[in-house]
């Protein structure tokens, strides 16, 4: 860890008001040569509005920010990145058709024109700027090829892009805004060593995270916001999970989920010899069959990208089987639109929140209905009822605790949790008998965590089934009744909770099947 009087970067007083949000008020924030500094707090904190002032992607209304000792006035990224600050942003910033070569050089064009004339017609020099990025992704061990195409790209990989799209703009200071929240953990591991590389060159890294365990592994410091304000700054040795979760919500977090011994009825889901293709036609999903029963929790264990996705996908009537057949409380669904799905009982936490949980453009209120939007007391004689949607709207947002000035915010303003939190309220609030959550808490801090399990739970517990699909092990192990593994688009073994150890899930997850342990 670097010395104290080597800072790099110091916030002092900074302040930001948004209409009904204090977002900053007052903050102290400081980073020093080398080091990984951990910004950490609940959805709302206010930890991505002080990074985006440092970027210059926001204008504070009050405080000072110095870079290597020297005042910064910053009107837009590109001051940033002038200062030696690049910006890894939750939701990448890259374009799919372009190559890894072509994405790293936009917005730098002019530095790389061959006959380095100012005419429009003047030719890009790509061949020099791949051979950069191929001698950048040697030096930190990243893998990548200049000529990929970024859309072809793992999420993990496109993610290494970001980071050497600051880095070849000579940043110093590298603000990683809630990286791991898209990565399965193999990719978080790399990300780790990759960051590990990075500090010891001499980066800088300011680390925004809520997850308790990256933080306590990764950071040399951690400094918690709550509600705008900092409320303190620990280093990993002084603290445990425990104290970060109490400093982040302002009161004891449960971090293990509590819940008494399921009491399965009759099947509400029964999958038999489904098989599914991916969007290259590919076969994902391999003649799986399985069945989740009323006041039950089955966990699908699995490294991403093993037909997760596509399964949960089928089952929700987002992509047509190739074969076999689904049945939701007894009736044949195999083929059916996903309103069928919804209209049989069916509740469903996608994946991807933006592409299929929410319309972006649509008010939170608009949002919370779209289950239901046709169906008394939302619409009557075709015609929506405000007085409806305002009262159910504010009735989710206390409950479910989404962090909004007003109903009426678009949905694509709010913060990942709190668009997740949307999804939660909208689907765990109506009368269900199958619950299908994939991904339900990724992007979501640890208050929420805890709310969105007791959740599931309590849904159990009311003798709804529950299907999770998580890449996250901790979750499928603490909340699940029964675990089925899934590999290679099969389901290679099914086991209780109580009788597995991470071990076995570990070998099962990796193809080496129970038979051969």
């Amino acid at each position: 860890m670097s010395d104290e009087n080597d800072t790099v970067l110091k916030a002092s007083g900074i302040t930001k008001q948004f209409p009904g949000v204090l977002a900053n008020d007052q903050v102290d924030f400081d980073l020093r040569r080398g080091e990984v500094h951990a910004l950490l707090g609940e959805n709302g904190a206010g930890k991505s509005t002080l990074m985006n002032i440092l970027y210059g992607l926001y204008k504070a209304d009050a405080g000072e920010i110095l870079v290597n000792g020297v005042p910064m006035h910053l009107s837009s990224p590109k001051d940033a990145i002038k200062h030696g600050i690049g910006m890894v942003h939750q939701h990448f910033m890259l374009i799919p058709v372009f190559s890894v070569t072509e994405n790293i050089m936009l917005g730098s064009e002019t530095a790389h024109r061959k006959n380095k004339t100012e005419s429009v017609f003047a030719t890009l020099d790509r061949k020099e700027v791949a051979k950069i990025v191929s001698e950048l992704s040697n030096q930190f061990g990243f893998q990548i090829d200049p000529e990929a195409l970024v859309g072809d790209l793992p999420v993990g990989v496109q993610q290494r892009v970001e980071i050497i799209k600051a880095l070849y703009r000579n940043a110093s200071i590298l603000i990683l805004d809630e990286p791991t929240a898209v990565l399965t953990p193999q990719e978080a591991e790399d990300l780790f060593r990759i960051i590990h590389e990075l500090t010891l060159k001499g980066v800088s890294i300011i680390f925004i995270t809520h997850k308790l365990k990256e933080v306590l592994s990764i950071a040399d410091r951690i400094t918690v916001m709550r509600a705008g304000k900092v409320v303190g700054s620990v280093t990993p040795a002084e603290t445990d999970e425990h104290q970060l979760a109490s400093m982040m919500v302002g009161r004891d977090v449960i971090l293990t989920v509590e819940k008494t011994t399921a009491q399965p009825k009759e099947d509400v889901l029964k999958v038999e010899n489904l098989s599914v293709r991916d969007q290259r036609n590919l076969e994902t999903v391999r003649d799986v069959s399985f069945h989740v029963r009323a006041g039950e929790i089955l966990g699908i264990a699995g490294v991403q990208g093993n037909g997760q996705t596509e399964l949960a996908e089928a089952l929700t009537g987002l992509r047509k089987s190739e074969s076999g057949k689904i049945w939701l409380s007894g009736h044949d669904l195999t083929g059916n639109s996903p309103r069928a799905f919804t209209s049989s009982g069916l509740a469903h936490i996608p994946e991807d929140r933006q592409k299929h949980g929410l319309v972006m453009t649509y008010t939170i209120a608009d949002n919370m209905i779209l289950c239901d939007y046709y169906h008394p007391p939302f619409s009557i004689k075709g015609v929506l009822q405000q007085n409806a949607l305002d009262a159910n709207a504010r009735k989710l947002i206390a409950n479910y605790d989404v962090r909004t000035p007003s109903p009426y915010v678009d949905a694509g303003k709010l913060s990942g949790g709190n668009q997740q939190k949307v999804i939660v309220a909208r689907e765990l609030s109506r009368e269900v008998r199958l619950v299908i959550a994939n991904q339900p808490t990724r992007g979501l801090d640890v208050g929420s965590i805890e709310y969105i399990h007791k959740q599931i739970i309590l849904m159990r517990d009311r003798g709804v089934g529950v299907l999770v699909i998580s890449a996250e092990l901790d979750e499928i192990m603490s909340l699940s009744d029964r675990i089925a593994v899934m590999y290679r688009g099969e389901i290679v073994t099914t086991v209780d909770s109580s009788a597995v150890t991470r071990e076995q899930l570990g070998l099962w997850m990796a193809g080496i099947i129970p038979e051969k342990v």
